[in-house]
């Protein structure tokens, strides 16, 4: 069940962040990766946007994003809308990206913010990505958060 999103400005202000987005599906992505850029830019964060053909190539620009030793960005937020069809393969490329995204950021211990969304169709992508329940806007909130947790984390480990 869809549940609605507890506004919430996130306590973190500032920072660099990187959104991921897929343009397929552009419709909804689009209107994802607005509200994510207009939340990061309501905290003060800077943010970049890198597009990407589909959902499946969001996990490899990510870990280039987080390759270096001390990464440019403090959080990668991914973004996509993968719609669901007749064959298993939305639920392949749903697989594959979670499981990236997972990996590599217990990997590279950088927050990697996956809001690629697989769904059943069109009215679920609207219900998400156009309307005041967006989840872009929830990814960058998500994001701003957990670059709070690690400048903290930062802290105790270099008092």
């Amino acid at each position: 069940m869809l549940k609605a999103m507890t506004s919430r400005r996130a306590r973190s202000r500032g920072g660099r962040f990187a959104i991921v987005g897929a343009r397929y599906n552009s419709r909804f992505t689009d209107a994802l990766v607005r509200s994510a850029k207009a939340e990061f830019a309501a905290a003060g964060g800077a943010v970049e946007v890198f597009r990407v053909p589909g959902a499946f190539e969001i996990p490899v620009v990510a870990a280039e994003l987080v390759a270096q030793d001390s990464p440019a960005f403090e959080a990668v937020v991914c973004l996509g809308v993968i719609i669901r069809g007749e064959t298993a393969h939305a639920d392949l490329i749903g697989w594959a990206v979670t499981e990236a995204l997972m990996r590599l950021q217990l990997e590279r211990r950088v927050p990697v913010i996956h809001e690629v969304l697989l769904l059943e169709d069109e009215a679920q992508a609207q219900a998400r990505c156009l309307g005041r329940l967006n989840r872009g806007r929830e990814a960058a909130q998500t994001a701003l958060e957990m670059a709070a947790v690690f400048r903290r984390l930062r802290k105790v480990h270099n008092p």
